[in-house]
């Protein structure tokens, strides 16, 4: 089910200058939780909330609805094509579905492996052709292993063969190309002997050079290299979380590609839907995100 606000809770759209720290509040809600926004190159951001998936202009006013011609219910996993014509979402069903941005039929990209098998997008190649996503494997009972794995995959985005990058026990999320498409930046907790220890990782977009990049105490999930590549922003959370919760005070950060040095840019009440999609603004000056203020 779609998450909801919580009694006296608020989301609020917000952008942020990367190189001033300077906020700018874009729209905010007491009855609708929204969350993830992407930024499109016409100067519009998109986000979700209870299903649905919404545009605003990035200079404020009101969201409209994106129709989504019968796809199933999606989540706060949403990219867009590089043109911006087409954003590709994750629905409730575990599928994957390409839908024009101004409206037209949608078309299932996702494979039908099975019910144990759910597709979450998180990244698309800079020439368009290869979607990244975490593939959440749930063991069948009769094996008697109920332990879920989460890996990192692509598919191609006309369809196609699903491409196995990762085949780990340890969680893996946030899959996202780099923008000159040679890498894929993820966070994991492979290499990590405290459970819910995410770092940040990234490997060449065929699955080989696996490298850690950040060691610190917090848990550090969803990586977002900037337009240009120059710069990374992640969203980090207090030390001891578990998954990528709602409701906690966390950090969003910027650091170089290798996250060497790392700053910290702004302190939200948030985390999951949040930061979860890329959203840089097209010119890397910017950042969107989203916060849940209570009270």
């Amino acid at each position: 089910m779609p998450r909801t606000l919580r009694p006296g809770q608020g989301a609020q759209l917000h952008a942020v200058d990367v190189a001033t720290g300077a906020t700018a509040l874009i729209y905010e809600s007491t009855t609708l939780l929204f969350e993830a926004p992407n930024w499109t190159p016409d100067g519009h951001l998109l986000v979700n909330g209870d299903g649905n998936l919404y545009r605003i202009p990035a200079t404020g006013g009101e969201l409209t609805q994106i129709e989504l011609a019968g796809v199933p219910p999606i989540n706060n996993d949403h990219v867009l094509s590089p043109d911006g014509s087409t954003v590709y979402v994750s629905a409730e069903d575990g599928h994957l579905y390409a839908v024009p941005i101004e409206g037209g039929s949608h078309r299932r990209v996702s494979n039908n492996r099975g019910e144990n098998f759910h597709y979450y997008l998180h990244g698309i190649s800079p020439d368009g052709t290869q979607l990244a996503y975490i593939g959440l494997e749930i063991p069948s009972s009769a094996h008697g292993d109920s332990s879920v794995r989460t890996n990192v995959f692509t598919i191609p985005a006309a369809g196609g063969a699903d491409l196995q990058l990762t085949n780990e026990d340890a969680p893996h999320d946030g899959s996202e190309f780099s923008p000159d498409g040679e890498w894929i930046y993820f966070n994991s907790e492979r290499g990590s002997t405290e459970q819910g220890h995410a770092q940040l990782f990234r490997m060449r977009a065929d699955g080989e050079e696996v490298t850690q990049l950040t060691f610190d105490e917090r848990v550090n999930w969803f990586p977002h290299l900037s337009p240009d590549g120059s710069q990374l922003a992640y969203i980090s959370y207090p030390p001891g979380t578990q998954g990528h919760p709602a409701d906690l005070d966390v950090i969003i950060r910027v650091a170089d590609p290798d996250a060497a040095e790392s700053r910290d840019l702004v302190h939200v009440f948030g985390g999951q839907g949040t930061l979860n999609v890329n959203s840089w603004d097209p010119t890397g000056t910017q950042l969107a995100y989203v916060a849940y203020p209570l009270g």
